[in-house]
């Protein structure tokens, strides 16, 4: 699956799908722990898809590292390409499963 994914824009599902899981009552220092304590569990990759300028994030859980390998490659973005494709809303997030 991916998603286009824009930080410095907020998205108005976000709040309809925290009301839906129940999360709009919890408080954030709450939900910034359990996105620590599942980071661990995480690996991802960054850089330029192969064909565009768009910068694509990889994220998975630890067990589908293999799966990375078997993706197309992605070209190393450098610190002012990823803020560049962040301003211009050009970051795909992937999902790897």
């Amino acid at each position: 699956m991916t998603d286009d994914f824009s930080p410095l824009l907020p998205d108005p599902s976000i709040a309809a799908a925290d009301d839906a899981a129940g999360l709009s009552g919890v408080p954030e220092h709450a939900l910034s722990d359990q996105l620590e304590q599942l980071g661990g569990h995480l690996v991802w990759r960054v850089g330029k898809h192969e064909a565009s300028d768009d910068v694509v994030v990889r994220l998975g859980y630890a067990s589908s590292t293999p799966r990375f390998a078997h993706l197309p490659r992605l070209r190393s973005a450098s610190d002012s390409e990823l803020q560049d494709a962040l301003e211009r809303g050009a970051i795909m997030i992937e999902w790897v499963d």
